[in-house]
């Protein structure tokens, strides 16, 4: 496996397969959406596929598929079977909006996809239509119905808590893990584009994991650390201690006020070609030019490795830096 300068292995890519989205939710996407790329610009499957392989080849085991909404783009099943294919891949993950899933569960599973996690902001079908500024509640719910139905578990459902939209919600949220057996997580919000959701003050939307957990605590009870459950990454994970083993789990994702960025393992590469180091810097290493000047796995494999040495240290958003060049869709998250 191959470290980083600050001793880090790295064994995580995240591929964003689209740019494109059948939502435009308010912390991804503006809503007029993005410049999208020309077919031409976008990663053809096989140049995937290879990019796929040359990091498994340096110890890279954990694939997770994003977008955008990777189920809008054609024949995602066919590359999920070829990625299930290659050897070397121990964890083949996909992050969805869930709205198709119903429609794909079950070809994923067959075809060799071992588990989702799906993005859902809230319970209340109306605030969802505002979040996501064209989706349907319902149509995520049969999702998440349909990725267990399918094995495709765990099944890890992820809130962005965002001050003034969807705080409110976070205790009855929580409550899923007792009465639906959800592996919910709370994720605080990200500053991350160019758009008037991000130029407004980031800081008063943030609610922290310790804001949280306390609400949570207040109403539900104490939380106590699960250890169980596949694919945690950066999640500190609990349960509800009086709701037993069999519940499921409440997990944080702290990335502003508790950093994780010391036992970060990932890199992403972008629907078209750019390999990021870090979802928080704008620094890319272009991979599509070298795939179609004829670069075979060795020279691929060189470039992945400049993408590892260029991770930094840790985000730097405490002193003003962040990502403006791309919004969170056009990344991957």
């Amino acid at each position: 496996m191959t470290t980083d300068r600050y001793g880090r292995p790295i064994d995580y890519l995240r591929v964003s397969v689209t740019d494109r989205c059948n939502l435009r939710c308010i912390y991804c996407m503006p809503e007029e959406g993005v410049q999208l790329c020309s077919h031409d610009e976008i990663l053809r499957y096989d140049e995937i596929i290879a990019v796929v392989r040359a990091a498994v080849g340096l110890g890279m085991s954990k694939i997770r598929l994003t977008g955008g909404e990777p189920l809008v783009r054609l024949g995602i099943v066919d590359l999920v079977r070829e990625l299930a294919a290659v050897p070397g891949i121990e964890d083949l993950a996909m992050t969805t909006n869930g709205t198709l899933l119903a429609r794909y569960a079950a070809d994923l599973a067959e075809a060799g996809l071992r588990r989702v996690n799906i993005s859902l902001d809230t319970l209340q079908p109306e605030r969802f239509h505002a979040i996501t500024r064209r989706g349907d509640l319902g149509d995520a719910l049969a999702g998440i119905d349909a990725a267990k139905s399918a094995g495709l578990t765990p099944v890890k459902i992820n809130t962005v808590v965002m001050r003034g939209v969807n705080d409110d919600e976070v205790v009855s949220l929580a409550s899923k893990t007792v009465t639906d057996g959800w592996n919910l997580r709370f994720i605080e919000w990200m500053p991350v584009g160019d758009d008037t959701l991000v130029h407004a003050d980031w800081r008063e939307r943030v609610v922290t994991a310790g804001e949280i957990r306390a609400r949570v605590e207040a109403e539900l009870g104490t939380l106590v650390p699960a250890h169980d459950l596949v694919g945690a990454g950066p999640a500190r994970t609990f349960r509800l201690a009086d709701a037993g083993t069999t519940a499921g789990t409440l997990g944080f994702i702290s990335a502003i006020s508790e950093h994780f960025c010391d036992s970060c393992n990932r890199l992403r590469l972008t629907a078209n070609g750019k390999l990021r180091p870090c979802l928080l810097s704008d620094h890319e290493i272009d991979l599509r030019d070298a795939l179609r000047s004829g670069a075979e796995t060795e020279q691929l494999q060189d470039l992945i490795r400049q993408a590892i040495q260029a991770k930094p240290q840790g985000h730097r958003l405490a002193s003003g830096q962040r990502a403006e060049a791309r919004a969170m869709a056009q990344i991957g998250g």
